[in-house]
C-alpha cells in the first residue's frame, strides 16, 4: 500500500430511510462537491473522489422503526472543505431554493467560530452536514 493512502479515509457508509429520496439529495450535493458516481445496486449507490467514496444503503425494513439522531452516541456530522466563501454562499442559496433545513441560521456563516466560514444543514434523515472554508484551506 502506498504511503500516500495510509490513514486516508476509504469510505463512509450511511444507512438511509428512503434510498430514492437520499440519492436525489446526496447526488446533486456530491456532484457539486466534485464526486463522481461509483457503484450502484438495487439497495444502494456510491460516489467517489480521490479514492474516498460515500455509500448510501437502504435501511432494512425491520430497522426503520428507529430513526437517526445525531445527539446519540455515534456519528454527529460529516464535514467537507470548500474552496471559498463565495462557494459556501452559492451553496447556501441553492439549499434554500431546495427548501433544505439550514442549521444555526442566526450564526450563519460563522456558526463554527469567527475564524471559519461554514454552512451547516441536514440531509433527509437529519444527518448534519458541514461545508467549511478556513484560511487554513488555502
Amino acid at each position: 500500500m502506498s504511503a500516500i493512502f495510509r490513514g486516508q479515509l476509504s469510505h463512509i457508509e450511511i444507512y438511509v430511510s428512503n434510498l430514492t429520496r437520499s440519492i436525489e439529495f446526496w447526488g446533486w450535493l456530491l456532484d457539486y462537491l466534485g464526486y463522481n458516481p461509483y457503484q450502484e445496486w438495487d439497495k444502494g449507490k456510491s460516489w467517489i473522489k480521490n479514492g474516498t467514496y460515500i455509500v448510501l444503503v437502504q435501511t432494512r425494513e425491520k430497522y426503520l422503526y428507529r430513526s437517526f439522531n445525531r445527539c446519540h452516541t455515534g456519528l454527529n456530522h460529516l464535514a467537507f472543505h470548500s474552496d471559498s466563501r463565495e462557494d459556501i454562499d452559492r451553496l447556501t442559496r441553492e439549499l434554500q431554493k431546495r427548501k433544505v433545513t439550514i442549521l444555526y441560521e442566526e450564526r450563519h456563516p460563522h456558526a463554527a467560530g469567527e475564524d471559519s466560514y461554514a454552512l451547516f444543514f441536514e440531509d433527509p434523515d437529519r444527518i448534519k452536514i458541514e461545508i467549511v472554508f478556513t484560511d487554513a484551506n488555502q
